[in-house]
């Protein structure tokens, strides 16, 4: 895992592999070595191309790009080649975009929003080459969902992990097995929710439990046989434990955090660089499908179109009730338009906050992936590209209450109290009580 070397996840599946050559060339095109690409002033409107290649993981959250594919919107803004290609996992997501189009990879995709930043930093890349790359919008905040087995059904496990701990503990000591934890890629949003959750109640996710890394589309199959005690992951894959009789739902990760980010939309920098009309022209298809999305009314059809085989490839009854904001814990918890949904378009969840991927670095600083010295207000400056989410946002006509007034959300409030001041991360770092700082 490069930088990530003190902690290293089991995954209980293999996930492809580059080797040094086609890595070290890909990065090298990539414009590595500091030499960060940048959006130039275009002349004119003009397309630089019509085609592009988009990974995705098979999550409802991946909607908008299934959503501007099948409704058009692509088409609609001149990106008539668009390709939208399913990735087996986040891995597979990070060497494609490492390799790129060019090189049989993707440009751009549906990601945890910390890859783009570590993929950046080579801190998960292989040789730990930086590729960089640049978040063009939030597709999303909120939505996902932390489960655990059927044998944790009596605990009714929820927010608060106190009587969980003393589960897997005495459970670990039983058996004398590990106790595993499964998210699906070592410093993305998923393992952050899950860190998060643990520790808040008083379990050390290095020492009390093991992470491992499993694609989401394989959480449910791994919980059936036994492999894993609790995932987070997003949906369908929730639900489909609960109708699988296996496990059932703690909590919604906006219990943690109230629409918390999640999934970016996000290109190669150097692709963006070469091609400004057109990244535009992709960031206001992926924008129109957040707002179709969004509506109340296309809300069943945007499951059905998840659940169709080229995209997620599951029963329309797995998806279509959270999609809709409507929750069956599968414990005897029932909430119905839930204010824990995923959004896609309202309370301004398109727009990337600078503030929020501020969040997502100290986190991964909290738990060493990334060095405590990392200059992480350049490093957003590289990455985020919120100006060119408000040039698309301009030439749409979004209404201005859908328009940021600033780059940063402000103060963000957790579960547990913990307090997030994107003017003082190290005081929010200061205040866990549980992390792993990687030595500078």
């Amino acid at each position: 895992m490069g930088a990530v070397s003190f902690f290293k996840p089991r995954s209980i599946t293999m996930q492809s592999k580059l080797s040094r050559r086609t890595v070290i060339k890909a990065g090298a095109a990539a414009g590595i070595a500091g030499l960060w690409p940048i959006l130039s002033s275009a002349q004119g409107t003009a397309l630089e191309t019509k085609a592009a290649k988009l990974g995705f993981i098979a999550l409802t959250d991946a909607a908008p790009l299934f959503v501007a594919d099948e409704k058009g919107f692509f088409k609609k803004h001149g990106m008539t080649e668009v390709e939208v290609l399913k990735q087996s996992s986040w891995g597979t997501t990070r060497d494609n975009l490492v390799l790129g189009s060019k090189n049989n990879g993707i440009d751009g995709a549906h990601i945890l929003t910390p890859m783009p930043y570590l993929i950046s930093t080579g801190a998960v890349t292989a040789n730990n080459v930086p590729v960089p790359m640049n978040i063009l919008a939030r597709l999303n905040p909120g939505g996902r969902g932390i489960s655990v087995g059927n044998e944790y059904k009596d605990l009714k496990v929820g927010v608060d992990t106190k009587v969980f701990k003393k589960a897997l503990l005495d459970k670990r000591v039983k058996t004398g097995k590990p106790v595993n934890a499964a998210m699906t890629f070592p410093g993305g949003t998923h393992d952050l929710w899950i860190r998060y959750w643990m520790a808040a109640g008083g379990v050390d996710p290095n020492r009390d439990i093991t992470t491992i890394v499993v694609p989401p589309a394989q959480m449910v199959a791994n919980m059936k046989v036994g492999s894993m005690d609790t995932f987070c992951v997003c949906e369908p894959w929730n639900l489909q434990l609960i109708h699988q009789k296996i496990g059932y739902t703690a909590l919604t990760t906006s219990e943690l955090w109230m629409n918390h980010p999640e999934k970016a939309f996000a290109m190669r920098a150097d692709w963006v660089a070469a091609n400004p009309n057109a990244t535009k022209a992709l960031l206001k298809a992926v924008m129109e499908a957040q707002m179709w999305c969004e509506d109340p009314k296309n809300r069943a059809e945007v499951a059905e179109i998840c659940s169709r085989r080229r995209w997620i490839s599951a029963p329309v009854a797995d998806i279509v009730d959270r999609i809709r904001g409507n929750f069956d814990y599968g414990n005897g918890r029932v909430e119905n338009d839930s204010k824990f949904q995923m959004r896609y378009w309202k309370d301004q969840a398109s727009y990337p906050f600078q503030s929020h991927d501020l969040w997502f670095l100290t986190e991964n600083q909290r738990w060493g992936y990334l060095p405590p010295n990392t200059d992480t207000k350049s490093l957003i400056a590289k990455v985020n590209r919120e100006d060119i989410w408000r040039a698309a946002a301009k030439e749409l006509g979004v209404a201005a209450k859908d328009i940021p007034a600033s780059t940063s959300r402000g103060v963000e409030k957790f579960f547990d109290g913990k307090v997030f001041d994107p003017a003082n991360p190290k005081k929010y770092l200061d205040s866990l009580e549980v992390k792993y700082l990687k030595a500078a």
